[in-house]
């Protein structure tokens, strides 16, 4: 599932390509991929529609338009392309957005889990996809002290805790894995046993790592590729994630993998405690 860095890369791409052309109308051809409203009022509603600007909230991409904002979640394979229209469709195409410039904004999803909502401007913070997200991971609203509030209460694994988009929003499995093994802590530990040392250095792992996958355009492990079909190259950097039986780059203790709020999880038992 594209994580905070590959959506972040993904809305960078869109910025550049879409912003300031009106949908002339939409065409679906998946109807499960519109979450609401229906989908005949989702495609009457959307048409004649300027895409202001794409805005990024955890895992969702944020369409600003003229009075709407369309929330996607790439959910496990969601990608968008922009295509002149005479370019044919390839398989897996779903959704086309028709733009005033003759080009198509196309939305492809292979196991089709992807979701879209059209939420009213005035009531997107309401909305139950972002109501509920935590802080970005920025210095300017991830601190110190919202993660140890967050924690001091927690009876379940840490591992869990930065997969609950309460916390941290835009954290999921890979870069989970990464962060807590950059701060030599066990996936397993019970969130509030971290000590305020553990919690500061966890602060800064998160900050660190997801700023870094960032700026490498994110991790491409199967499919992931921005809005120009490019990967990310992140996964050159992975230390744990997918590295099962493999030695530590610290000590040579070969990588373990379990399970832990239902996600494989890799650490190493050695320098993770």
């Amino acid at each position: 599932m594209p994580e905070l860095p590959e959506v972040e890369n993904v809305k960078k791409g869109l910025k550049e390509l879409v912003i300031n052309k009106q949908i002339k109308y939409v065409t679906v051809l998946w109807g499960n991929i519109v979450k609401d409203p229906i989908v005949e009022t989702f495609i009457s509603e959307i048409k004649g529609q300027r895409i202001i600007t794409i805005e990024r909230r955890g895992k969702f991409l944020l369409f600003v338009l003229d009075d709407y904002v369309l929330i996607s979640h790439l959910r496990m394979e969601g990608k968008f392309r922009v295509e002149q229209s005479s370019v044919p469709l390839t398989k897996h195409t779903h959704i086309i957005f028709t733009l005033d410039t003759g080009e198509e904004l196309r939305y492809l999803d292979v196991r089709k889990f992807g979701r879209m909502s059209l939420v009213d401007k005035n009531r997107v913070s309401l909305h139950p996809s972002l109501a509920s997200l935590g802080p970005e991971p920025v210095c300017e609203e991830l601190t110190v002290e919202k993660i140890r509030l967050f924690l001091s209460n927690k009876k379940r694994s840490i591992k869990s805790c930065l997969l609950d988009q309460k916390m941290v929003a835009g954290i999921g499995n890979i870069y989970a894995d990464e962060i807590l093994f950059a701060s030599g802590i066990h996936p397993a530990r019970i969130g509030e046993s971290l000590t305020s040392t553990e919690i500061s250095k966890l602060h800064h792992d998160i900050i660190d790592i997801m700023e870094k996958a960032v700026a490498s355009g994110g991790t491409t492990i199967r499919t992931y590729s921005n809005a120009y079909g490019r990967e990310g190259s992140f996964q050159q950097n992975l230390k744990v994630y997918g590295k099962a039986g493999t030695a530590c780059v610290n000590c040579q203790t070969p990588i373990n993998k379990i399970k832990i709020a239902q996600r494989g999880t890799h650490f190493c038992p050695n320098c993770q405690i």
